[in-house]
């Protein structure tokens, strides 16, 4: 038997789309970044997809690293474990733009480190051949860093 989604105009009116929804914005967190201009700049994106079950999208022209991480507030039935503590970020979000029946089409979306590189190629051109990095380890000598300004 097909299960039919339910929109938001089938929920009663003035009701609270939270108790018909399964929780999707606690599912992830995105945080807005720098558009990439470059080769290093998609090799960063690239990296950070690296690290488990990590998207990237762009909307407005817009990019955003989206990071998939269920809260750990959240309970089984959907509901905020710590609502009454919940933090700033939780109480400001409203469900007037929420993605309840969204089915959330980005201008760009990205979920492997392999599809964000075949974009960056695609606009950027391919990599010069990396260079080679040598297994012996440098002399402390040759390791130099950065000194900040004020030590």
């Amino acid at each position: 038997m097909p299960t039919v989604k339910l929109r938001r105009k089938d929920v009663p009116k003035g009701a609270n789309l939270c108790e018909y929804c399964t929780a999707k914005c606690c599912g992830y967190f995105a945080l807005p970044m720098d558009t990439p201009t470059d080769l290093d700049d998609f090799d960063h994106i690239r990296w950070y997809m690296m690290h488990g079950r990590v998207s990237v999208f762009v909307e407005d022209d817009v990019w955003y690293l989206m990071v998939h991480s269920v809260c750990q507030h959240l309970q089984e039935d959907h509901r905020c474990g710590v609502y009454e503590e919940r933090p700033g970020i939780c109480r400001k979000y409203t469900t007037d733009e929420c993605e309840f029946d969204d089915d959330a089409l980005y201008d760009k979306f990205f979920e492997t480190p392999e599809q964000i590189w075949e974009y960056a190629e695609s606009v950027c051109g391919p990599r010069k051949p990396l260079r080679k990095f040598s297994a012996a380890r440098p002399a402390a000598t040759d390791l130099k860093l950065p000194v900040l300004a004020g030590t």
